[in-house]
């Protein structure tokens, strides 16, 4: 099957990168590009409030102003699944948000797009198999049980620390209860190399706030 070619996920290298996590309409994406985010994510897994068919919302998602980067939130999907949500245009990078192994991963490297796998920070282990997943940029989020992301519980940021000194290598985006508030000292603590938020800038479930979204990207650059 083919595919599109990858987009360049190469971040900006003198400030933090934010991305917008579980955009579910045309209006909010337009607000979070006008906020200033440089990616943004569309959950593609049912068990969410923030579920989006991307393919039935192709056109637009397409016509957002580059250079506003395109991702695509999947959990635990098929292989099946993953090749179709792959193959569409709209779709810039693949970002794997469930219990996805190294084979899963290495498999999804080889479809022509930047893969993100998304680790939950519940302890030490993390630290030994960070750099196994056929990508660079592992993202930490909190770990709550049963629940795969979008709670708005705290992210550990110790731990985010020593992950990334044990990970030089890996670009760490960093995610898990971040707000307008805390962003500015979680950067400057951990040093990401993109903040990832999604509840912590809604209104309601699925439903962003445009001035929160100001708030938290301001935040996060000026750090």
């Amino acid at each position: 099957m083919p595919y599109a070619a990858a987009v360049n996920l190469e971040l900006p290298a003198d400030r933090i990168a934010v991305k917008i996590c579980g955009i579910t309409n045309r209006d909010d994406a337009l607000a979070a590009v006008d906020a200033g985010a440089d990616l943004l994510g569309f959950n593609t897994w049912h068990g969410t409030k923030r579920f989006m068919d991307i393919a039935r919302n192709a056109d637009w998602i397409a016509a957002l102003p580059r250079p506003i980067v395109r991702v695509a939130l999947l959990v635990n999907a098929t292989q099946e699944e993953t090749e179709r949500i792959a193959a569409l245009g709209c779709v810039d990078a693949l970002q794997f948000h469930g219990d996805e192994d190294a084979a899963f991963c290495r498999w999804a490297a080889g479809m022509g797009k930047p893969i993100i796998k998304a680790l939950r920070a519940k302890d030490r282990a993390i630290l030994a198999h960070a750099g196994d997943f056929s990508t660079r940029h592992i993202l930490l989020d909190a770990h709550v049980p049963g629940e795969f992301g979008g709670t708005g519980a705290r992210v550990d940021l110790a731990l985010a620390c020593e992950f990334k000194r044990a990970n030089p290598a890996l670009a760490l985006w960093l995610a898990g209860g971040l707000t307008p508030e805390n962003t500015a000292d979680a950067v400057h603590a951990v040093r990401p190399a993109v903040v990832d938020v999604s509840s912590g800038v809604e209104f309601e479930p699925g439903r962003k706030d445009a001035a929160k979204m100001r708030a938290l990207a301001h935040a996060a650059k000026r750090a």
